[in-house]
């Protein structure tokens, strides 16, 4: 286990000027300082803005054109799909490409292809299976996008300045996911779904401009000059990569305990309101059961620059776990609305505190020609128990009840405490500590 060790576990930290003098952490430097950053902020709000409210419409449509609720949750799970299957090889392929364009390219044909929906439904011509590709599409295209972007932030600006600017992008797009909904359900009654979907669209084509009239240092080259190599040998080169680097290593398979138990409790949110709450089917309170996760994670986004100034991404992970496992298995117990939604916003808090300390940490000491494949792949490693622990939590509520469903799903949260800890993994240190590490290597 010494070899796992990060050997700088106090490097970097600033040594007192005398014994009278206390050690103080300046503060992390904002990324909204940089004015390209704001822009490309400004262009992902578009694109989020609009993905936001594509939420709602888009189901509504589906069930408005087939009546079935079986193709409507069919549409979802095709959303779901391109990352599992193209994960892997769009970021080794990404990191061969400019980056930047990568981010054009794929948000216009987004746009292009939400556009076809109103345009369909104008004529009178749109179909399930229209939109089913509609969504295939876009959704295979966000991959190769988010693998861009996964690139682009640590390019753009600096790796000092990566935790203030993904906790940023979180924080913006927790925002827009409170607001973004509720604006749809509305619009959707308003005006149309289909017409809502090319909004999303409008959004899209906004953004890939807004973004192509960006540059920042590295912005007009390619990542690594690698083409001439077989695509599987650059996967294998993210694979070993993240298993070759203890901090990588760690937060991507104890991330897995995470997704197994945010996928029960989020896939059994309302089931947990109805049948364990008390609450009728048809009640209001359901939503604020999503409302309290929504505030948690607005807050942990806001939090996280500041404490991963001063707390060490290890100690950080292992707080995460120890707070998520009890506040799962205190939410098995209650069958009290006033108790749930503050255990729900804790959980989402400490929980999207664990992703996004995971996604900083690799974005930090990652090079950058390998970036994008190796935040895809531990982003598809570690988001891979999602979906079991979404079909484990409903078939155990189904037989057993929600509260031993929560029981089941603590479980893999307790497994990743148990591993953090005989890993080692409290010792890794902090962000500007692998930052240094980094530079210096």
């Amino acid at each position: 286990m010494g070899r796992d060790r990060w050997p700088l576990t106090h490097a970097g930290d600033p040594a007192p000027a005398s014994p009278a003098e206390p050690v103080r952490t300046p503060p992390p430097e904002s990324a909204l300082a940089d004015p390209t950053y704001r822009r490309f902020l400004a262009a992902r709000t578009l694109a989020m803005t609009g993905n936001a409210l594509t939420m709602v419409a888009l189901p509504v449509l589906v069930y408005r054109l087939t009546g079935s609720a079986a193709l409507t949750a069919s549409v979802a799970a095709v959303e779901t799909a391109p990352y599992l299957l193209l994960g892997l090889p769009a970021g080794a392929l990404v990191d061969r490409w400019n980056r930047r364009r990568v981010l054009v390219v794929t948000g216009a044909l987004s746009g292009l292809a939400m556009l076809t929906v109103p345009l369909a439904d104008a004529l009178g011509a749109l179909t399930f299976a229209q939109v089913l590709v509609v969504a295939a599409v876009v959704s295979s295209l966000f991959v190769f996008a988010d693998a861009a972007s996964f690139g682009v932030v640590p390019q753009m600006v600096g790796r000092h300045r990566v935790a203030s600017a993904t906790s940023t992008l979180v924080t913006v797009g927790t925002a827009i996911g409170l607001v973004g909904p509720l604006v749809s359900g509305v619009l959707v009654t308003v005006t149309s779904p289909a017409l809502v979907l090319g909004v999303d669209g409008v959004g899209y084509l906004a953004a890939a401009a807004l973004t192509g009239r960006l540059r920042w240092d590295g912005s007009e080259s390619a990542a690594a000059a690698t083409s001439s190599r077989r695509l599987g040998a650059e996967v294998a080169d993210g694979l070993r990569y993240i298993w070759a680097m203890p901090v990588v290593r760690w937060l991507t398979i104890l991330g897995a305990g995470n997704s197994l138990a945010g996928g029960a409790v989020s896939g059994l949110l309302v089931v947990i309101g109805v049948e364990q709450l008390g609450l009728p089917p048809d009640s209001p309170a359901l939503g604020w059961l999503f409302a309290a996760g929504a505030v948690g994670t607005f807050a942990a986004s806001l939090s996280l620059p500041r404490v991963q100034a001063r707390v060490g991404v290890g100690l950080i992970t292992t707080t995460g776990y120890a707070v998520a496992l009890t506040v799962v298995v205190a939410l098995s117990l209650t069958t009290s609305l006033l108790f749930a939604l503050p255990l729900l916003a804790v959980l989402s808090f400490a929980t999207t505190s664990l992703i996004v300390n995971g996604i900083v940490a690799r974005q930090v000491v990652t090079p950058d020609h390998l970036q994008s494949r190796v935040n895809t792949t531990a982003r598809l490693i570690a988001w891979g128990g999602s979906p079991l622990g979404a079909a484990l939590g409903g078939v155990v509520a189904g037989a057993a009840g929600t509260e031993w469903a929560l029981r089941v799903a603590s479980l893999g949260l307790a497994a990743s405490l148990f591993g953090a800890v005989l890993a080692g993994v409290p010792r890794f240190p902090r962000v500007s500590a692998l930052q240094e590490a980094t530079t210096s290597s």
